[in-house]
């Protein structure tokens, strides 16, 4: 904004000082050029009166010497024989006198003797004024010589302080140009600025008013729609917190029945199960009541790790419904930018489809590609497909609607959208669904933009099924099952 306004200000002032500059300009060579010929004609009519009373050529050379332009040699006076011709014209006659050094021809002093009035003409260096004056044989002419440095004197001079007004006057506009524009772009600034620390998640920014009132009206509304947020963030963790306090009746019956149930694998691990809720739900009320009013920290965890572990958790009930599984990537540390209770929230999200929405033995495989600024992980099953895949990751109001219920695929969204990646459903090399999380490893600039998307082809991100179908035999997949199958999350 600032930019522009010095620009069309700039514009104005140059075509403002050209349409007054130029002419003046003109005006002025035209001014300098009539005083040198105003000037150059009182010379000429300073020897009027000597033509008047003789034309004795001493007495005329005295008089044109008496001249400033006579003494600088740039008078001549051509007058006529008795013949009414000049001087050398004939024999017949008393010849005419020539005083000076003429630069005008023979035909141009006996055009103006002829007219009887004074004209001027270019010759070489300058202009010649030709001032004809009557006497006794005719018309004695006088000619005077106005040099071109005479004509432009001044003009340069004048051209040039009139370049340097319209310089003063171009600087001058973009010094007031730019102090409009900083009273203009600095509160703009301070609300965008505001405005990227609201979305970062800093609920007590506010914005000073200040500047037009175009823009106090935007900061006031700024401040009151940040106030609303607070307000219903505030509102939502009390719901939440509330919420939470609401499971803890059930689970306390949860925990007296798991206490009842005696000793063995499967009572040990519905104690822990129950264990693990109570300290979920605990953890979900101290973080709906904390009162956070700066940007949250960043935070990151190992892919890797996280995939191995929730992939661990879910082998027992893929091996109970005899489903192949594999992993590849998962060798070497991959750090990613989210939290590590987020990202295995989405992995068993991911998971959890394949298992509810596939037969029982359909084999299924995650893969990590570790990129120079982007981490992708490849869910993939071998199932029959998503035959919409649009509508299954349209956002839904989990009203039983076309699209995500927004408790499955929209967990994956919001994890890859926070830094910056997105979620993609395609087919995958084992013939059925695949889902692809793109995790972006640079920080969000805060406007709220998505990442760069990255060609799956040119990324190698082709997924490979290396492992062949392994069958477990009913005795090991039974003995599994009571060790250590789990309940899906």
């Amino acid at each position: 904004m600032r930019w522009a306004l010095v620009k069309v200000v700039v514009a104005v002032t140059v075509m403002v000082v050209l349409a007054f500059a130029v002419p003046l300009g003109l005006v002025v060579r035209e001014m300098a050029r009539d005083r040198a010929l105003t000037n150059a004609e009182r010379q000429a009519a300073a020897i009027d009166p000597a033509l008047a009373i003789t034309t004795d050529r001493t007495q005329l050379e005295r008089a044109v010497a008496s001249t400033q332009a006579g003494a600088d040699g740039r008078i001549a006076v051509h007058v006529p024989g008795d013949g009414g011709t000049a001087a050398g014209a004939g024999t017949g006659a008393s010849a005419g006198v020539e005083i000076g050094r003429g630069h005008a021809t023979g035909a141009d002093v006996a055009a103006a003797a002829r007219l009887g009035k004074a004209f001027t003409l270019t010759v070489p260096g300058g202009y010649a004024l030709l001032q004809p004056t009557a006497v006794d044989s005719g018309f004695a002419v006088v000619e005077v010589y106005v040099p071109e440095a005479d004509v432009t004197r001044g003009v340069t001079t004048a051209w040039l302080v009139l370049a340097l007004v319209g310089a003063g006057l171009v600087v001058g506009s973009v010094a007031v140009a730019d102090r409009l524009g900083t009273r203009l772009v600095r509160p703009a600034r301070r609300l965008a600025t505001a405005a990227r620390d609201l979305g970062r998640g800093d609920l007590g920014v506010r914005i000073q008013e200040g500047g037009p009132s175009e823009l106090r009206s935007a900061a006031a509304a700024f401040n009151s729609m940040a106030d609303q947020v607070s307000q219903l963030l505030a509102n939502e963790r009390e719901l939440a917190a509330d919420l939470s306090h609401r499971l803890r009746t059930p689970l306390t019956v949860l925990r007296l029945n798991a206490a009842s149930l005696g000793q063995g694998p499967a009572a040990e691990q519905t104690r822990e199960a129950v264990a693990q809720l109570e300290r979920e739900v605990d953890q979900i009320i101290r973080t709906a009541r904390a009162q956070r009013t700066a940007a949250p920290t960043a935070a990151g965890c190992d892919a890797a790790e996280v995939i191995r572990e929730r992939m661990a958790f879910w082998s027992a009930l893929a091996e109970d419904q005899g489903r192949t599984s594999r992993t590849a990537g998962v060798d070497r540390p991959v750090r990613v930018p989210v939290p590590r209770a987020e990202l295995a929230a989405a992995l068993d999200a991911l998971l959890g489809n394949v298992f509810r929405h596939t037969a029982e033995g359909t084999a299924f495989a995650v893969d990590v590609h570790n990129g120079d600024d982007t981490v992708i992980v490849l869910v993939s099953d071998a199932g029959g497909g998503i035959g919409d895949p649009a509508t299954a990751l349209r956002r839904g109001q989990g009203d039983g609607g076309p699209g995500s219920t927004g408790l499955g695929l929209d967990i994956v969204r919001r994890v890859a959208e926070s830094t910056g990646g997105d979620v993609a459903l395609g087919r995958s090399v084992l013939g059925g669904t695949e889902v692809r999380l793109r995790l972006g490893l640079r920080p969000r600039d805060g406007r709220g933009g998505r990442g760069h998307r990255v060609s799956r082809r040119g990324a190698g991100l082709t997924t490979r099924w290396h492992g062949a179908a392994r069958t477990a035999s009913p005795g090991r997949r039974s003995a599994r099952a009571n060790g250590r199958r789990r309940s899906e999350p």
